[in-house]
């Protein structure tokens, strides 16, 4: 296909010629067709976005023109990269195109002026395009909008923050039904649902669907220390010399970790190795913006060596001098790690490079299995659920607060957004009632009544107020409640949680933004902190921290444990920890649960090991302790990791209790029971009222506190379900549970799926494969190098008690007298 003379030479200028991709996406815009883009990362997604868009301006703008193209990104630093990207072409051939950007660290004298005069191109995110939609001008700005681009569009599917997009795009269609809409993604499991996601219809007929070449195969591998690889912990401590010296040899890296407290940790290691000074940054979303934004642009412009990073720069970054990727701890997903890989090599005709670094032994298995599935082309990812309620009266709200709205009307409106084309007209009327007045039993209060309907039918936001109010409160990311981090008499460095500074005395260090601080006081909303000097710190305990752990990487985990064959891959370190299983107890089969009973220090260990994910694990240990305490075992505890449950108790279970414990009515009366007693529930209903906006976080001129509003939601959720038990924040509450930290339905999964299969082993003392999971035991509070050093005596013993081969009887010595007559004799439930 022909370029425009101006198009066709600034891309020779550059040696550069168009995809088959890339040209199939300008010959469907001219259709005017909706699109789905699978590309590999590099593989030259934006330009294929924005390339149709800048060929329309190019023909036809002068010096107007008003809002063409809406680029939606999930992350601030990706629309500022695809901005800073998109102004080279836009200025070298002398385009007449405006872009630019909008955040929430936007100034708001820019702001305004987008709003009165919009670019050519915005760059935005879910939150702020909510925030546009809002105003009384949105019409207005949004009628000529001809596309809407949609990148990374498989990590916004499926979430909250998915959920309110495919709302906005819907009121978008109906400001502008000329829109256009694109999706960009590398990793799609799920294509179908994608293409529904897109659909202006929530159909997926009408969206078609490009695939990209694939571009080379990854070069991945594992990094295997010389010393013995940890039992347990998080940090991969042994292996940071190694990681140090392969950053040094290669060009840029990018070191991604899964949680902003391990990223502050590697980064003080690295640096503290750092003989060389390489330059080594930071980056996650705690850190203030300029430091962001600083390490961004020192990475765009080549002068970092390494960066360590969380999930904020998982997505689209381009930064082509990146030549490695180290993985550091398991990466609990393919497509994930899939992301991660891109970021190396930046570009469809270069090899990504990547190297995983396990932290401990089980977390060996999940790369190994990782790696496997990235061979073979496996991706993994949930089928998209149904939206929330709770984004839905959010987005009702925001509805009203642009403009009156009749409720028909928006029922249909509202079901053309695939996450609520199947919603139910009760549930419709049922949230609209509560954004109007709170519902039945909040009715009687004047401070929930935020709609008002009027003698046409029309809803209309109740006063500037509210409209004020909910524009300070827009958004689906309920993070735990921050305080600014600001040194003496100097910058704000970044932002941590409010229960981490209160938990401080004066003089306590911490690591945070790459230093270590000394906490001073703290100040209205800031924590006044000092440099200090010294290693004996604490690191930032973030929530959200930890990623579960995935239903097909899960799978094959427990087939390579179950087939000795694929051992020879690992480390021989941990094939003799499997072996020493073999022969002490027995390796999980992926067709049945091994669960093991032994005791311990006065105590009855029962282990599961089921390979479910945190989550699951953890909804299953509350349900487990339930059920032994009925039948008199005294639980006392329980700890949960990605891969085994432990519960301890006073008495032992018997092999005859197991099969009961683990009945699949657990799901029943047991799960209603502990739900509505649980702090899960009142956690997630405070989530869901603070996205509803039942509960205002931000006031004009002040914040509330964690505390403050833990309180509210707790008052409010006792007086529903007192008073209105099937309230529809309740109905919400209950189904984010369920999917959410409950994870309810992979939990029924693998409850049917081991029914008849359970296999148990009743042992004199701790098993090798049991010893990870009870080092887990009291370790939530251990902060730094000390968790994975595994120093302290009650470790040792433990591995030593676990790996002793005294008392062995022909590999069985551990079983009780009863099993030791065979090696497969065991109690099948």
């Amino acid at each position: 296909m022909e370029l425009p003379a101006r198009f066709e030479s600034w891309l020779s200028g550059r040696d550069w010629r168009l995809y088959p991709h890339q040209q199939a996406m300008v010959e469907a815009a001219q259709r005017g067709a909706h699109v789905l883009l699978i590309a590999p990362t590099g593989g030259g997604k934006t330009l294929a976005g924005f390339l149709p868009s800048l060929l329309d301006l190019a023909e036809s703008t002068g010096a107007g023109g008003g809002l063409h193209t809406l680029y939606i990104s999930p992350l601030k630093a990706l629309t500022v990269d695809i901005h800073r990207n998109l102004e080279r072409p836009i200025e070298e051939m002398g385009l007449a195109i405006r872009a630019e950007t909008r955040t929430g660290d936007t100034p708001q004298a820019k702001r305004r002026r987008q709003r009165s005069l919009p670019p050519h191109l915005l760059m935005t995110t879910p939150e702020s395009l909510a925030l546009l939609l809002s105003y009384a001008d949105a019409g207005r700005i949004f009628a000529g909008l001809r596309c809407v681009i949609i990148d990374e569009l498989h990590a916004l599917v499926g979430s909250k923050r998915g959920d309110l997009l495919a709302l906005g795009l819907a009121r978008l269609q109906a400001l502008a039904p000329r829109c256009r809409r694109v999706g960009l993604s590398a990793t799609v499991a799920h294509p179908g649902a994608l293409r529904a996601w897109l659909s202006p219809l929530a159909a997926g007929d009408d969206v078609v669907a490009i695939q990209a070449d694939d571009g080379p195969a990854a070069d991945v591998s594992i990094l295997t220390a010389a010393n013995r690889i940890p039992w347990s912990g998080h940090m991969a401590t042994h292996a940071l010399p190694l990681i140090h010296r392969h950053i040094r040899q290669a060009a840029t890296t990018i070191v991604f970790v899964n949680t902003r407290a391990q990223a502050e940790f590697v980064f003080q290691q690295l640096w503290r190795l750092n003989e060389d000074n390489l330059a080594i940054a930071l980056h996650h979303g705690s850190l203030a913006v300029e430091q962001r934004r600083k390490v961004e642009a020192a990475m765009a412009g080549g002068r970092l060596r390494a960066v360590v990073a969380t999930s904020s720069l998982d997505l689209g970054v381009d930064w082509a001098a990146v030549d490695l990727v180290i993985q550091v701890g398991a990466p609990k997903g393919v497509s994930r790690l899939v992301q991660r890989i891109g970021r190396a090599g930046h570009r469809l005709d270069r090899t990504s490079r990547a190297i995983l670094v396990p932290a401990n032994r089980f977390e060996h298995l999940e790369c190994t299995a990782a790696l496997e599935a990235v061979r073979a082309g496996e991706l993994d990812g949930d089928v998209p659920a149904a939206g929330g309620l709770e984004v839905l009266a959010q987005h009702l709200l925001g509805c009203a607060c642009s403009a009156p709205f009749a409720a028909e009307a928006a029922f249909a409106e509202v079901r053309r957004a695939a996450p609520y084309a199947r919603l139910t007209r009760r549930d419709f009327d049922d949230t609209l009632r509560f954004v109007e007045c709170g519902g039945y039993a909040l009715g009687g209060y004047e401070r929930y009544r935020r709609l008002t309907c009027d003698s046409d039918g029309l809803y209309r936001v109740a006063s500037p107020r509210v409209a004020r109010l909910y524009r300070m409160n827009i958004g689906t990311i309920v993070e735990a409640v921050t305080m600014k981090v600001q040194l003496r008499r100097g910058r704000v460095l970044g932002e941590v949680e409010e229960s981490f500074i209160q938990g401080l005395q004066p003089g306590d260090t911490f690591v945070f933004s790459g230093d270590v601080l000394r906490f001073e006081a703290i100040r209205e909303t800031s924590a006044i902190v000092s440099r200090a000097a010294g290693a004996d710190a604490k690191v930032p305990a973030y929530a959200g921290g930890r990623l579960p752990l995935s239903t097909s990487l899960a799978r094959r985990v427990r087939a390579m444990l179950a087939d000795p064959g694929r051992w020879g891959k690992l480390p021989e370190d941990v094939q003799a920890w499997l072996r020493l299983q073999q022969a002490r107890s027995l390796v999980p089969d992926p067709a049945e649960l091994l669960v093991e009973i032994f005791p311990r220090g006065g105590k009855a260990f029962l282990i599961v090991y089921s390979f479910e994910g945190r989550n699951v694990h953890q909804t299953l240990g509350m349900l487990l302790t339930r059920r032994m305490e009925r039948i008199g075992l005294a639980p006392l505890g329980f700890v949960a990791t990605d891969y085994v449950l432990a519960v301890w108790s006073v008495r032992p279970a018997g092999c005859e209790d197991v099969a009961t414990l683990l009945e699949e009515d657990m799901l029943g009366d047991d799960l209603e029971a502990w739900m509505s007693e649980s702090s899960v529930m009142k956690r997630t209903f405070r989530n869901v009222a603070v996205i509803a906006g039942l509960i205002e976080r931000r006031h004009p001129g002040h914040e509330k506190s964690r505390r403050q509003v833990t309180v509210n939601s707790d008052l409010i959720y006792n007086v529903l379900r007192r008073y209105e038990p099937d309230h529809v924040l309740l109905r919400a509450t209950r189904d984010d549970a369920a999917r959410g930290l409950a994870d309810l339905k992979r939990l029924a999964e693998m409850l049917r799926r081991i029914r008849g299969r359970i296999v148990v082993r009743k042992l004199r003392r701790v098993s090798p494969l049991a010893v990870p999971v009870l080092l887990e035991i009291g370790k939530e509070s251990v902060f730094g190098a000390g968790v994975d050093e595994l120093l302290d005596t009650a470790a040792r013993e433990l591995i030593a008690e676990a790996t002793d081969d005294r008392e062995t009887d022909g590999g069985a010595g551990d079983a009780e007298p009863e099993a030791r007559a065979t090696r497969r004799k065991r109690c099948r439930t």
